[in-house]
């Protein structure tokens, strides 16, 4: 069977693997607050969220366009299978290492690092596109940023409105909204995430000349789909732990504003064909609500153990695709 053929199935496979993997470990984010304020019962979040993010998956395809083409040339990529390959593999080792351990660490920062790292191995500095890269760069530095300043506003605003309102009856008239806010936020999410996988499988598609546009076939939407619910059904237990308890005590007027504000920045980054971190900006938006909440409610040692990891996210995923695509380059 030919070489190339043989790392193109391995491709699939491993975008599809990442996707699954993605599923239980971002979309912990998009249910967190809803099952730790008791809005909805873990089982049914999971449900919610599996199809709502398999929707989402579905409606656009501009994310995986920017991925496919925006941080490296797919069409004079040299040895493009094995760099993608490389990516893979180190983009999904940080996440199943982040995961072990309940850290809400960045997919997309781990799979735009990968990419960029194993490319970097196989041609240098030079094979990136740099207008590209700084343009996704910007956007996941900036979108946490806007998350925390906007669930700052947003809740601030909700406690001018609500100011004096009964607050056992004001709870559980959120914990309903929630229930929307929950499925919203998970829409957002498959808008997404799940496009970066169609992103690279589109590239390894181009790189290995079975395409020759940066158009997402219709199989690779399907089945990234389908891996992104598949993935969110599993649950990631430890990630909703620390994101729905142990940056703030979260109510159900909280968990509102957070996933309000994280669901308007992301699919907002969508609509302009932009990846971000639903992990960052799920994250953000809670620290902005819990810092208008009561600063000192908000566990800032937690805080600081995830803005750590966000920050060597990217050049630790990078350095271990560049030692695996070294790796593959003698197998392969």
């Amino acid at each position: 069977m030919d070489t190339l053929f043989i790392l193109t199935i391995l491709i699939v496979i491993g975008a599809l693997a990442f996707d699954f993997i993605n599923g239980f470990h971002d979309t912990a984010n998009a249910i967190a607050t809803a099952v730790s304020t008791k809005a909805l019962k873990p089982r049914h979040a999971i449900i919610l969220a599996a199809v709502m993010n398999f929707v989402g998956a579905m409606t656009f395809t501009g994310v995986a366009k920017t991925i496919t083409k925006d941080i490296v040339d797919p069409f004079t990529l040299h040895n493009g299978s094995v760099v993608i390959l490389a990516a893979l593999l180190a983009a999904i080792f940080w996440n199943l290492l982040t995961w072990y351990y309940g850290i809400p660490s960045s997919s997309s920062h781990a799979i735009i690092g990968s990419i960029a790292g194993a490319a970097i191995a196989a041609e240098g500095l030079g094979s990136l596109n740099w207008a590209g890269f700084g343009k996704i760069a910007q956007a996941l530095i900036i979108s946490p940023i806007l998350a925390f300043v906007i669930g700052y506003i947003v809740y601030s605003i909700f406690k001018v409105v609500f100011k004096g309102s009964n607050l056992s009856k004001t709870n559980q008239r959120f914990r309903l909204i929630q229930i929307g806010t929950a499925a919203l936020q998970s829409y957002t999410h498959g808008t997404n995430d799940a496009q970066k996988a169609m992103g690279i499988i589109t590239m390894a598609l181009i790189a290995n000349n079975y395409v020759t546009t940066t158009d997402i076939p219709l199989w690779v939407q399907i089945s990234c789909a389908l891996a992104m619910g598949l993935g969110t059904s599993v649950g990631g237990w430890k990630i909703i732990k620390t994101v729905g308890g142990q940056i703030m005590k979260i109510r159900p007027v909280n968990g509102v504003a957070a996933d309000l504000t994280s669901a308007a920045i992301i699919f907002g980054a969508t609509y302009i064909h932009l990846p971000v971190s639903t992990t960052h900006v799920i994250s953000s938006s809670i620290l902005g609500v819990g810092s208008a909440h009561r600063v000192k409610g908000v566990k800032w040692g937690t805080a600081q153990r995830m803005i750590i990891t966000w920050i060597i996210t990217l050049p630790i995923s990078a350095t271990v695709a560049g030692l695996m695509y070294f790796l593959l380059d003698l197998i392969f």
